[in-house]
């Protein structure tokens, strides 16, 4: 049998360097807020969050069930510029959506 590698634990008060991107709170912040209703269907909801807002199909799915059981949720951020064409988009397509 080898002998245990312990070069990874010789050094236990290793330092790390991290980045950390830090969000202010500032006028481009705004969120997309899709709010739950009774009529539309979990996998529409889900399609429109792919096709509209570019979410990947586990990230829709999560969001979709966050609006159903919370009431709404929050799928995207960013500028007024930015969310504007998805909320409208969203709208036109039957979902209730606004911009917080």
């Amino acid at each position: 049998m080898k002998p245990y590698n312990t070069t990874f634990y010789d050094e236990p008060k290793r330092e790390y360097e991290e980045e950390v991107l830090v969000l202010e709170d500032t006028a481009e912040s705004h969120k997309l807020v899709v709010h739950n209703d009774d009529f539309n269907t979990f996998d529409f909801v889900i399609d429109c969050l792919i096709e509209i807002c570019g979410h990947d199909p586990i990230q829709a799915e999560q969001c979709t069930m966050l609006i159903h059981y919370k009431g709404k949720c929050a799928v995207k951020t960013g500028s007024m510029d930015f969310l504007m064409p998805m909320h409208e988009k969203l709208l036109s397509r039957g979902l209730t959506s606004e911009i917080v």
